[in-house]
């Protein structure tokens, strides 16, 4: 990546705190009524999204904190995630933060957000933090949050865009930087996670930032390319935009392949809205 200074732990924490509180601007003063519109997540209102962060921004807490439990509380969950049961997933991550009403749950969220934010003001560039695959770095960890922020985040901007509700603005900032890299670096992951052979090719990525700043990912000389707005990078590896809703160009079949199926998250497999869901929307 050129330009930008390599971040931190600090800084991404820092990062991760502001994206936290440009979504909070946007849904703090929500009526209940929006809170329980439907969003482009099977079975998920505003206010299961919101509770999806609290949730994970309290595990993400213990996880640096107290591993031991985190471990416990992770076998439960895996048991609902493999029980083939999406209402047991919900259950186990979400039937707390339902029974709330939005103010509670506002409250809850912003509780939780404080705890992972004192947790994560001890990590050192080099810890390695346990998690629901593998381990990450401490960078890694806290950009996986901001992106979630973010992602999820996205998904309330379109809701209350398609209801035509006017809300706080969450322009796109610089901080997309940290979830631009995790979907350069998660490339291979997205055919591994599919049980699929990963291609061999290079990739070069080269965005254009919020700022106007070029980021640019990849070997000057891979044949295969893609340009464009960060933020259209971001939404399509997120799974909140089809490739063909964005401004971004694609050249070459790695490159193609990849914008279809690309997943910057952990988890199952899953795929992203069909192309012309979004196709006249504005982004965040």
């Amino acid at each position: 990546m050129t330009g930008p200074t390599p971040p931190t732990a600090a800084s991404v924490r820092d990062d991760l705190i502001a994206e936290q509180d440009a979504l909070d601007a946007v849904v703090g003063d929500l009526n209940d009524e929006l809170w329980a519109l439907d969003t482009p997540s099977p079975r998920w209102t505003i206010a299961d999204q919101i509770g999806h962060l609290t949730y994970f921004d309290w595990t993400a807490a213990l996880a640096i904190t107290d591993p031991d439990r985190f471990t416990s509380l992770t076998a439960e969950l895996m048991g609902a995630m493999t029980s083939g049961n999406e209402d047991a997933m919900d259950l186990a991550t979400l039937g707390d933060y339902r029974a709330m009403t939005p103010p509670d749950l506002c409250h809850a969220w912003r509780t939780n957000r404080g705890v992972l934010s004192e947790a994560a003001a001890s990590l050192a560039d080099d810890d390695r933090v346990i998690w629901y695959g593998p381990s990450m770095g401490s960078k890694s960890f806290l950009t996986a949050r901001l992106m979630e922020a973010w992602a999820h985040g996205q998904d309330i901007i379109d809701t209350l865009d398609t209801a035509g509700i006017a809300h706080a603005d969450r322009p796109a900032t610089d901080r997309l930087r940290h979830i631009a890299q995790l979907g350069f670096i998660t490339h291979k992951w997205s055919y591994i996670n599919r049980q699929m052979d990963a291609p061999t090719g290079p990739v070069r990525v080269e965005l254009v930032a919020p700022s106007g700043e070029s980021w640019v990912f990849g070997p000057d000389n891979a044949a295969d390319s893609i340009t464009g707005p960060a933020v259209d990078f971001c939404l399509v590896t997120t799974q909140r935009r089809h490739v063909d809703d964005t401004d971004l160009t694609v050249q070459g079949d790695i490159a193609t392949d990849w914008m279809h199926i690309a997943q910057a998250f952990a988890g199952g497999a899953t795929s992203g809205p069909s192309a012309g869901t979004f196709s006249n929307r504005s982004t965040s």
